[in-house]
């Protein structure tokens, strides 16, 4: 059953994602309509899915697609999280096609328009392999090495609420991290094996919006 929100956007995915937007925000979980301009495209939302299941996809441990991650993105990106509801600067050229009368950046209009162009095609007809690499250039070029971007790319935004989701989600906080209800002794040095996973983070002390 589709919510009306895209042409592929489920119920379930939409509600995930609601639950995982109220705990980044500490609100109650609630389904907000959203703006007629912050409704994405059916095909949007399959970039969006395809993209963040290469951010993070399923190993041993579910991935992006399997925790609602995608359905909290347009939530976030509603809501302006992480700073995607500010206005971006209207000198970049590139970004002038995806602003809103209020300065601020259509961010998966942004996403398709920018996978599209760099895979000369479209980009969801191209080979996973082919996905990814373009996908990393991308990246590549949001995080160079060095002092950062003076405008920092869309896909700074993108990444960061696609691991933020995440790892808000019961299962990557739980499951993909190792996570400690109650801190024990702090230790410095912690000897790791091989197929340690990382220690979860306190996400509580980071600011959105």
């Amino acid at each position: 059953m589709d919510t009306g929100v895209g042409n592929g956007l489920k119920r379930r995915d939409f509600l995930q994602g609601a639950a995982l937007l109220g705990l980044v925000l500490g609100l109650p979980v609630t389904t907000p309509a959203l703006a007629a301009d912050a409704i994405p495209t059916g095909r949007q939302l399959r970039v969006l899915d395809r993209v963040s299941d290469i951010v993070i996809p399923q190993t041993g441990t579910p991935g992006a697609l399997a925790t609602g991650v995608p359905a909290f993105v347009v939530l976030a990106l509603a809501h302006g999280l992480c700073g995607t509801g500010a206005p971006v600067a209207a000198s970049e050229a590139a970004l002038r096609p995806f602003l809103r009368a209020d300065g601020t950046l259509r961010h998966l209009d942004w996403l398709e328009a920018t996978l599209d162009q760099a895979a000369g095609s479209d980009f969801l007809r191209l080979a996973p392999l082919e996905q990814v690499r373009i996908l990393t250039g991308i990246d590549n070029a949001a995080f160079p090495p060095g002092p950062p971007l003076a405008v920092p790319s869309p896909w700074a935004s993108l990444k960061g609420l696609i691991l933020t989701g995440y790892y808000t989600s019961q299962a990557g906080a739980a499951q993909e991290l190792r996570y400690e209800l109650v801190p024990g002794r702090w230790d410095p040095d912690v000897p790791l094996k091989a197929d340690d996973s990382a220690w979860s983070n306190d996400w509580t002390a980071v600011e959105f919006g």
